[in-house]
Formats: C-alpha cells, structure tokens, sequence
C-alpha cells in the first residue's frame, strides 16, 4: 500500500471516524436530554393543571354553600318559590343574576324538585325551563366538576360546575354553579410558557394556541361523529410535533338527556425548537467533516513524501483528545496543509469543549431543580408541628383564654423543637451537603414528641411500644427525626383513608460487643406490590396524587450517612413495615 493511501486511511481513521462517533453522540444525548426536560415540562404543567381545577371545584363549592346558606336564610326567597304567587316572581327570578355576579361565577342556575328553572343568572330567559338532566348527571358524584355547554342569549359557552342543594320547606333545590371556560383560561393554566392547553370536547376544541386549536380543528378532532376514532388512536400518534399528555375531565353533552362523557385536556410541548436545533448540529458536524476529509485529501495527494513526521504527531495528539480532555493544543505557525489541519483540528476541539458546557448545563439546573424539591419538602415537614401548636393556641384562646399561658408553656417545647429543627436544616443547606453534627440521642425521646405533633386524622391512631433501656444512637439528631417523622408520615398517610393503627417500635440489637438500636415503623394500610417495592426508594417515584416522590429517598440516604441499614417488608391488604437499623454508643 502506497504511502498516499496509507496517509488518506489514517486521516479517515483518526479524524474522520472519530469526528462522526463524537458528533452522533452529542447529537443523539442532546436530542434525548432536550425530549426528557420538554416531557418533563408538561408532566409536570399537567400536575399543576389538575390541582388547578381542584382549586377551582373547592372555590365554586364554597361559593354554592355560602349561596345555600343565604337561600335558606331568606324569607321572601322561601315565600316566592313555595306559595308560587305571581306577585312574588320578580325575586327569585333576579336572585340568581345577582349572586352571579357578588360570588364571581359566569353560570348560576336554581332548580326545583322537578328540575325546573326558577332562577339563572347567566340566562335570564331560562326561567321555568324544564332541564333536570344537569343536577341529575352532578348528583352522583358530589364534590366534582364537570364541563357543560351553558346556553346564553346569544351563544352557548363552556363552564366548569359544580352543583349544591338546599331544604326549602319539604324539598330539595339544586344549585348549579361555576366559572367559563375558555381561551383566557386555558391561557392561565399554561402559565404563559412555550406549552399550550388545549380543551377537546363533542361538538368543538379549544386551545391557548391558536395554531394549534387551527390544526385540530382541521384534523376533525371534536367534530360530531369523529370523537371516538380520535380517542381510539391517541392524541400523541396525530401529533407527532408535539410532546402531549391527556387529562381527562367529565363533560354533560349539550341535548344529550343529561349523557356523561369525557372531555380531553391537552399539555403539549412542541418539538419545533428541538428539531432546529439537531438541524443546526447537522450542519456544523456535515461541514466539519467535509473540511476534515477534504483537508485529508490534500494532504495526501500533496505531501505523502514529506508529512510523515508532521502527520505523525497530529496523529499522536489527536488519539488524546475525547469528551473529558479537550485542552490539547493543534496551535501551529506553518502556513502549509499541515498547518490548516492543525487550526481545523483545533476549531473542533473548540466546538466540542462548547458542547460539553452546554451539557454540563443542563446537568447543573437538574441538579438544582432535584435539591429545590427537597428542600421545599423538608421544609413543609419542619412547618408542621409549629403549624398544629398555633392552630391549638388559637383555639384555645377561642374556647378558654384563661388557659392560653399554661397551654402556651406546654406547647413551647414543641414550637423552639420546630423551630430549631428548621434553623438547623437551613444550615444544613447552607451547605449545600449537610454535616453530620454526632451526637448522642435519645431514639425513644425522639419518637415521643413526633407522636404527639404528628398530624392526622382522628380515625388513625398511633401506638407506641418503645423498650425501656435501648443504647444511645450516635448521630445527627436531625437527620434521625427525619428518618422517623417521614416514615410516621407516609404510614399515617397509608392507612388515613379510613380507620386504622400505625405502631413505632423500638428495640435493642446486636450483641453486646456491637449494640444498636432497631426502630420498625408498621401500619395496617393497603401494602405494596413487589413492583412498587422495588421503586419505592426512587427518587420522584410515588403514588400519590400530590406526592414528591422524595421522603423515602430522602430516609434511604440519612440512614446510610448514619452507617444504618433500612429495609421494608410488605403485602398487599396487610400493610406495610420499615425497619431501620443503627449502630449504637461510639460505633456510630
């Protein structure tokens, strides 16, 4: 083989090749990182848009009540829908209107026993209208909201309600109540970020982008008769520019006798930003190589005889150069083909250390985004205790102000606890890894005051079984009430949906050259199957609704830092048991 060939096939091999590999790695982990952080961007929009909408269902229900409270307080109200006399019709017919109005709502309507309209304040002219399909589709599923299409004088409009009663003589009035629905809406629930919020229903869409309300619409989402075909195949397989994840929400069919289906609301991220940014990358990297194999072409057309000493050291240097060493200088004063594949080595290794910040970037604001969650659930944690003390100060100063002071000294314990708990977690953060302050602690005392300012409901009851003598347990005695409060925590919560017992033990383990203390934390909740045994310790994995998914990640590593062990052991319909164990005296 010619030394010219020999100098084209070693270019290929050491630039070319490597410039490729290189190239479709940073081209295939930005796409992946860039597709995660936008699906992560709309799970977590979709999150915030479904405690959105229980907000808005509490404020309509609080709104409803106050509403039913004041009907049933108001006599010529009661006189003018039992006795019926037309002299009294003029009041209950304004008294929707102007309900309406004072509680903020757009849609108000009050029906009697039979369904009828005797008062609305979003249309005037419905009184004595005959509609009991919308309290009848609300009524079995009391506390929720729907979607419906309220009719206007001049056009319909989407609400979202919720539905209330109140006792006037011998019968029950429905009250239908809630709030429009539309671009301005869902222009809030987006928050004003690159995401849009779509609404797809029978008979329409709606979307905070008007683009994209365009093509769905042009797609025949919505339309009558094309809903189904839509559902059946998935809102992300039309989509293919868009990230999209569905919530669904119940809607009352407009003329439908009161029928119930499913309403669609759409997060959606689009991929436009990614797309143009790969394309970019497509094009550098295609002119970088281009470049290279051209310079690589002259090189051994022109100087097979006299570039083996040169080539040999630009392929020396360049075998050094890779993702976590970029700093290897191509610097050179000669003004020939060597010289110029020396600068264009060097424009590469540029480029690629750009790249490589790019991406530690992004790492940095994950990064920053996990340890702000955590702080946040920390915090809420500490807030607790000092939360449950002023809510008992203020009812006592309510019920008996004379035993405000002795209930005070009581509880002060419990509030300098709270509060030291948070000084000393917001040093910890200070330093961005707490330090582990060791010293002795006392397990049971620990648990003692957790079981008395823990919060939970009155059906779940908390038993104690401490052993009398257990060694002292040598660590932070913040780290350990974190490991104990959060696993009281998730086993009140476990067993809180209805009655049931939650029981901390502790006892003395190991033998007497290595003594530590064993702390098991049992409820008699649903438990756990073996694939959610086997996430549980998963940063951001939970099942609950509004969980964090970080109290059992958190737990894992304050054990570990305190040289302990954490295990659980579960069935599903018996409950769940966590038992920690540490070392104890100066093992710790």
């Amino acid at each position: 083989m010619s030394l010219r060939s020999r100098l084209m096939l070693a270019f290929t091999v050491l630039v070319v090749i490597p410039l490729i590999v290189v190239g479709v790695g940073i081209r295939y982990n930005v796409g992946a990182r860039l597709t995660e952080q936008f699906q992560q961007r709309v799970l977590a929009l979709a999150s915030v848009i479904r405690s959105e909408l229980a907000q808005e269902g509490e404020a309509i229900g609080s709104m409803l009540d106050a509403l039913a409270r004041d009907i049933e307080a108001d006599n010529p109200f009661r006189r003018a829908v039992l006795q019926g006399a037309p002299a009294n019709r003029q009041y209950p017919l304004d008294s929707a209107g102007s309900a309406m109005r004072l509680g903020g709502l757009s849609m108000l309507q009050i029906q009697d026993p039979s369904g009828r309209i005797i008062s609305s304040g979003h249309f005037r002219n419905e009184y004595d209208r005959l509609e009991p399909e919308l309290p009848d589709a609300l009524r079995p599923v009391p506390g929720s909201v729907m979607l419906v299409s309220a009719r206007t004088a001049t056009a319909p409009f989407l609400a979202l309600v919720r539905s209330d009663s109140v006792r006037l003589g011998d019968a029950w009035f429905d009250i239908v109540g809630g709030i429009s629905v539309g671009r301005q809406f869902l222009s809030r629930l987006a928050g004003g970020q690159e995401l849009a919020v779509s609404l797809v229903h029978v008979g329409g869409v709606l979307s905070s982008d008007s683009g994209l309300e365009d093509t769905l619409a042009a797609m025949g989402v919505g339309a009558e008769g094309a809903g189904g075909a839509v559902e059946s195949r998935g809102f992300d397989s039309l989509l293919t520019d868009q990230i999209v994840t569905e919530i669904e929400i119940p809607y009352v069919m407009p003329g439908g006798g009161g029928q119930v289906s499913a309403a669609t609301i759409l997060v959606t991220h689009p991929l436009r930003p990614l797309h143009e940014l790969l394309r970019s990358i497509d094009v550098w990297f295609a002119g970088a190589v281009l470049v290279t194999a051209v310079a690589a072409l002259l090189a051994a057309t022109w100087l097979s005889t006299i570039l083996s000493r040169p080539l040999a050291e630009l392929a020396r240097k360049t075998s050094q150069v890779d993702l976590d060493r970029l700093d290897v200088g191509f610097e050179s004063d000669r003004k020939d083909e060597v010289g110029t594949l020396s600068r264009l080595l060097g424009s590469m290794t540029e480029r690629l250390h750009k790249s490589a910040a790019k991406l530690k970037e992004i790492e940095r604001r994950a990064t920053v985004g996990e340890i702000a969650r955590q702080v946040n659930h920390d915090i809420k944690n500490g807030l607790i205790p000092i939360r449950n003390v002023l809510r008992h100060l203020k009812q006592v100063a309510q019920d008996d102000p004379g035993q405000l002071q002795s209930v005070y000294q009581e509880r002060q314990a419990t509030l300098e606890s709270g509060i030291a708990y948070l000084e000393d977690l917001a040093a910890n953060y200070a330093r961005l890894y707490p330090r582990v302050d060791r010293q002795p602690c006392d397990v049971n005392e620990i648990i003692r005051q957790l079981s008395r300012n823990v919060k939970r409901s009155e059906q779940v009851r908390v038993d104690l079984d401490l052993a009398e003598r257990v060694p002292a347990v040598t660590g932070d005695p913040v780290a350990l009430r974190r490991i104990v409060e959060n696993l009281m925590r998730n086993a009140i919560e476990a067993v809180e949906s209805g009655s049931g017992i939650v029981t901390v033990s502790t006892r003395s383990s190991g033998d007497s050259g290595s003594s530590g203390v064993r702390i098991s934390v049992a409820d008699a909740g649903s438990g756990m199957t073996e694939d959610e045994l086997e996430k549980a310790f998963e940063d951001f994995y939970t099942t609950k609704q509004l969980g964090t998914g970080l109290g059992l990640s958190v737990v894992r590593r304050l054990v570990l830092d305190l040289n302990g062990t954490l295990r659980v052991e579960s069935e599903p319909g018996v409950g769940t048991k966590f038992v920690v164990e540490l070392p104890g005296g100066a093992n710790g």
